[in-house]
């Protein structure tokens, strides 16, 4: 089963820092990043679902450390056109 597996942080260091515990926590592939405006970064991860749940928790606690965490969630299953639409 696929998940999808976002942490959105202000900073790009910020976001690599996340990126960086994401990858080394579980076995999950880095679909891309978005930039949404006002200095905001979009991490976006897939895999199976616990993995990304446990990317997803340590990419947010890396990013909390730094003080910039936004946002995080994840989908378990996403829609096919929700990449296509999103462009991820």
């Amino acid at each position: 089963m696929k998940a999808l597996g976002m942490v959105e942080t202000k900073g790009l260091s910020c976001a690599l820092e996340s990126l960086d515990a994401m990858l080394k926590t579980a076995e999950v592939g880095y679909v891309g990043q978005k930039r949404v405006g006002s200095g905001f970064v979009t991490i976006l991860v897939d895999g199976d679902v616990a993995a990304v749940k446990a990317a997803v928790d340590a990419g947010a606690e890396a990013a909390q450390r730094l003080g910039e965490l936004r946002s995080v969630h994840v989908i378990p299953r996403p829609a096919d056109h929700l990449r296509e639409g999103f462009g991820v």
